[in-house]
């Protein structure tokens, strides 16, 4: 199934505008409060003591600045800052070359680090703890291990689903930060300070049309911004006011709630073809063609979030707000599911 243009994930496009649009210091990301003062506390506090910050969990659905903020951590503390995703990494000199060349007090970013192999993981925990790195060399009776000190650094991985990592991984991160979906307001500040940079004129309105169906999701408003801008730019004066996007997500097919096809083929086939549910999440993804992870990791969260499904211990149940949403009527055998 083709992802919509409301979808959280990265697409090939948003990289370039997303590193133009990326805040650079704490002062200027906007929304996460809590996360924003836990970082701030401790960045400080380990920039007074000349030391490595600790190591840094980020989770939470995808778009919401986990990447943003890993390099505003390096900004912070003025070092050097290194990215990988763990499933690039897939033997063990892979993840040897990058920690052997690790500088002192540098950031290190793993994206999807549940996503990192079991031997990887192993091969990272005293790198992590300790500082140092062991290394088997040769084989049989005459293997032997070889240490190598690695200088202290700080490591930030970053994951949609924490409950995937394992037990002694998690262990090893000091600060664990969950990432929250936005609300409305700071979506609105967001599209506004975006549009400034890509030079756009949008007023109060228009922002908030854009903000209020971007699924709580920064990534997503930028992206509408920017397929908004598209349509005043060929189809009115260049400028974006309420009328104009509108008419230009009208058109895009996102709906009040960021709901786009997709959105609304999942929710109608539990209530049309499962009865509203329960129904497991891999029978779902056989009926919309598409994977399970994906509707774990992308569409589920935000339905939940605001009320339109409900995960339970038999499966996904469309709530009576999805039925109203539909204009479908909430039978009594489904109030009985909740």
């Amino acid at each position: 199934m083709k992802r919509g243009v409301v979808s959280a994930q990265a697409v090939e496009d948003d990289a370039s505008f997303e590193l133009k649009l990326r805040p650079r210091r704490l002062a200027e990301f906007i929304g996460q409060a809590k996360v924003k003062e836990n970082l701030s506390v401790a960045i400080e506090a380990a920039r007074s003591r000349g030391e490595a910050l600790d190591h840094v969990l980020l989770y939470g659905p995808p778009g919401l600045g986990k990447t943003t903020l890993a390099s505003i951590i390096a900004n912070e503390l003025a070092v050097e800052f290194q990215q990988t995703s763990a499933p690039v990494l897939q033997i063990k000199g892979d993840l040897t070359a990058i920690l052997t060349n690790i500088r002192l007090r540098q950031v290190m970013f793993f994206d999807e680090v549940h996503r990192l192999q079991p031997a990887l993981e192993e091969l990272l925990y005293s790198a992590l703890e300790d500082y140092r790195l062991d290394i088997i060399i040769g084989q049989g009776p005459s293997a032997r291990t070889h240490t190598i000190e690695v200088p202290p650094f700080t490591f930030v991985g970053a994951t949609t689903r924490a409950g995937l990592l394992s037990g002694p991984l998690r262990s090893r991160f000091g600060i664990v930060l969950r990432l929250e979906f936005y609300t409305t307001e700071d979506l609105e500040v967001i599209v506004h300070r975006s549009a400034e940079i890509l030079d756009v004129v949008i007023d109060a309105a228009g922002a908030r049309e854009i903000a209020t169906r971007a699924r709580g999701t920064p990534r997503i408003a930028n992206r509408l911004l920017r397929r908004v801008r598209d349509y005043a730019q060929v189809r009115a004066a260049g400028n974006i006011d309420l009328p104009t996007a509108q008419a230009a997500l009208e058109m895009l097919e996102v709906d009040k709630h960021g709901f786009d096809e997709i959105d609304r083929r999942l929710l109608l086939t539990i209530i049309e073809k499962y009865q509203g549910g329960p129904v497991g999440v891999n029978t779902l993804a056989a009926a919309l063609a598409e994977e399970a992870d994906a509707i774990e990791e992308i569409y589920e969260p935000f339905l939940i979030q605001i009320g339109f499904l409900d995960r339970t211990p038999r499966g996904r149940v469309a709530t009576q707000l999805a039925y109203e949403h539909f204009g479908i009527r909430f039978s009594r055998r489904q109030s009985a599911l909740f």
